[in-house]
């Protein structure tokens, strides 16, 4: 049973009462907040309301709220829901606002990255819109898939910030919507409809053994300052380079007490939130860096590593302004615009160099630039022993820096029994017989085998249905794909969150 009445709480300080209706529900009390004040004058001992004018009106919202409520079913709702689904029944609710809030939830747990991210999908979103309020009934399909197609030039945002506000609008699908007890703010899901497209194929930004010599030995350009950007640029990307990859990030928040005994311990900032051993890592500092660690050491009293926070106040400023001197020595050097070095550069140079050159495995290069390999659980609660990466940086170290070895890419031919270079299978006649199997883990979650099938898209989304609810999100998910008649097999990852 429910009860509704116009009631009044605190006076303010101006001696107004703000007026609200009172919800009374199985013993609880929620209150409704109004328009409408009232002074002392017309308020009884009692508190009881005496102006005819707002007790006219509020009789009348409170018939319409009794009308709403006798056509649910509100005996298992608590007074506060109640509330809520008479206040908000007829009220939008703002996607930019909400958004806002979920973004800084996210930084304030750590994910300042990620965050930036999904703030810039935001306002991407709200910039297309022409408004910094976006509402939620806004979102329709029709509207997501032009504003994505405004996207289509980019190489990332046409994924990214699609998926961004995606998961936003999930977050806010879950909290918001109470379908047990019917309380629905959302109305509809517009996502169902809309079909974001994949990004470009991630550039291969790694150069030569030789055309690292040629950039470390190259004169830095001429400059007024007495800390030149481009001589900074230099010194972290070689530190970068020779710390197995590391990402200027990390460098930028190495503490002291994180370097010791010639060695520097780290969580990579990128995964840690991701992983079960929080992305740990440590690596032996090379003797050809150590001059760079005394010349960027930081004052004796500053609990950081290198005093490059007291030059830049985040670590994405220092990595642009890494990425800004990087430019000027290429500028200097006449490389090109479209072949120009940035900090990933020479992380994607380690992993290469170390492979193509020095031998060692894909896992090899995997663990010494401290990703996963596949094995996150696993490293969760393995006590690591990282002297194989340290052995494989030194090799990478005295390839470039102390030998004058060719690239083995440069000297890498096309097979004599290769005639044309292989094609993936992507698109065939609905006529072949197919086969499609969903892995994950190694594990086979499920498998279908028809005909009418035009693309490697249709067979995914076919398989799709096999993949069980636990599979975490960001985890990938492999789809083995079958031509039986033309004996074709392509093999496909999708990122759950991302892909399906």
């Amino acid at each position: 049973m429910t009860t509704l009445a116009i009631s009044v709480q605190k006076k303010r300080k101006d001696n107004f009462w703000p007026v609200y209706i009172r919800v009374i529900h199985n013993g609880a009390v929620a209150y409704i907040k109004t328009d409408k004040m009232v002074h002392d004058s017309h308020l009884g001992k009692t508190k009881e309301i005496r102006d005819p004018y707002i007790t006219q009106e509020l009789n009348r919202k409170i018939i319409e709220y009794m009308d709403r409520l006798n056509r649910k079913d509100a005996s298992r709702w608590t007074a506060l829901q109640i509330a809520q689904f008479l206040k908000n029944e007829d009220e939008d609710v703002c996607f930019s606002e909400y958004a806002r809030k979920h973004i800084a939830n996210m930084f304030n747990n750590g994910q300042e990255r990620t965050s930036q991210n999904y703030r810039h999908a935001v306002e991407s979103l709200e910039l297309y819109a022409g408004t910094t309020k976006v509402m939620f009934s806004a979102l329709t399909s029709v509207f997501l898939n032009q504003w994505i197609k405004s996207l289509e030039h980019t190489k990332r945002a046409k994924e990214m910030y699609p998926v961004c506000v995606r998961q936003i609008f999930k977050a806010a699908y879950k909290e918001l919507n109470d379908e047990e007890n019917n309380l629905i703010r959302i109305k509809f899901n517009p996502w169902l409809k809309v079909e974001i497209p994949k990004s470009d194929p991630t550039e291969k930004l790694a150069i030569t053994p030789e055309e690292c010599r040629e950039f470390f030995s190259a004169p830095l350009p001429e400059s007024k300052f007495i800390s030149p950007l481009p001589e900074l640029a230099k010194d972290v990307v070689k530190m970068v380079l020779c710390l197995g990859g590391i990402n200027t990030a990390d460098l930028y928040n190495l503490k002291k007490a994180d370097y010791h005994h010639g060695i520097i311990h780290y969580f990579r900032a990128k995964t840690k939130k991701f992983r079960a051993d929080k992305a740990y890592m440590e690596m032996r500092v090379p003797p050809i860096i150590e001059p760079l660690f005394r010349k960027y050491q930081a004052q004796a009293d500053d609990e950081y590593l290198f005093n490059f926070h007291a030059r830049y106040t985040t670590s994405d400023s220092f990595s642009a302004n890494i990425n800004s001197g990087l430019k000027k020595i290429c500028d200097s050097m006449g490389i090109p615009k479209d072949s120009q070095y940035c900090v990933y550069t020479f992380r994607h140079t380690w992993g290469t160099v170390a492979q193509n050159d020095c031998g060692a495995s894909i896992s090899d290069v995997a663990f010494g630039m401290n990703h996963a390999a596949g094995h996150t659980i696993t490293r969760g609660y393995l006590k690591l022993n990282f002297e194989p990466a340290w052995k494989l940086n030194e090799k990478v170290i005295d390839l470039i820096f102390f030998s004058d070895a060719k690239s083995h890419r440069a000297n890498m031919t096309k097979p004599e029994n290769v005639t044309k270079e292989p094609t993936e299978l992507q698109r065939f006649s609905a006529k072949y017989m197919m086969r499609g199997t969903a892995y994950f883990k190694g594990q086979k979650l499920g498998e279908i085998q028809d005909i009418g099938f035009d693309n490697v898209e249709q067979i995914i989304k076919a398989l799709v249905q096999f993949i069980p609810d636990d599979v975490p999100v960001r985890s990938a998910v492999q789809f083995k794909i079958e031509n039986l008649d033309k004996n074709q097999v392509s093999v496909h990852e999708r990122t759950k969150g991302k892909g399906f």
